[in-house]
């Protein structure tokens, strides 16, 4: 604390907005981790329920229990099979593709925005170490005009300048490895979740085609 209120009022500021970057970066990082898991529970529990489906109505009881974001890929597909029924439009495999694209539409964008800020995570571990060092770069030019005006190399008068240089990069790294690790952990439970809803969605497929081809 003593190094960061006598240092420069630049590498101050630098300071200041790592460690707001960080406090960003810390609430998407436990917030992403929170709904990814909360997602796959619930995903879980949909394709546990999925053995007893067979008609309409059963996928539309099955969507009105289940919860999250899976609700509205159920719904997407539900929509589609009944529409399809409804106007005897083309034949079961024909109905089968097109239910497999509004799956994929549904699940690229269920996908999107349940990883939110994600993003900002990898930009954080990017550009921290750099935003860092640049208030270590101004840290030690501190230090060489401060030797230029007094002509003295004594470790009193470079002290305060390298001290302030190597708190900016400290900080520069406290804000970058966190946020580096967390996009990664964020990045792997949002595959774990998309590849729980393709597997639902392709199971559904398969069922849907199943009761269309006992009616064809």
């Amino acid at each position: 604390m003593h190094i960061f209120l006598e240092a420069d009022r630049l590498v101050q500021a630098i300071i200041v907005l790592l460690l707001l970057a960080s406090i960003a970066s810390w609430s998407i990082i436990l917030g992403r981790i929170y709904a990814i898991a909360l997602e796959r529970r619930r995903a879980a529990t949909v394709k546990h329920l999925l053995t007893n489906i067979g008609t309409q109505e059963e996928l539309r009881h099955l969507s009105g229990e289940a919860e999250g974001r899976i609700v509205h890929i159920l719904g997407a597909i539900e929509v589609e099979w009944r529409w399809s029924v409804d106007h005897a439009i083309g034949r079961y495999d024909q109905v089968r593709e097109r239910i497999a694209s509004i799956a994929e539409m549904s699940i690229g964008r269920e996908s999107r925005q349940l990883a939110g800020r994600t993003a900002w995570l990898a930009t954080l571990g990017a550009s921290a170490p750099f935003i860092g060092l640049f208030g270590t770069v101004w840290g030690i030019m501190g230090s060489f005009l401060a030797i230029g005006q007094t002509q003295d190399t004594s470790l009193a008068v470079v002290a305060p300048g390298i001290a302030e240089a190597l708190l900016a990069t400290a900080v520069g790294l406290f804000c970058a490895i966190p946020a580096v690790i967390g996009y990664n952990r964020v990045v792997h439970g949002l595959g774990e979740v998309d590849a729980e809803w393709r597997s639902i969605a392709g199971l559904l497929e398969v069922a849907i085609s199943r009761h269309l081809g006992a009616r064809s």
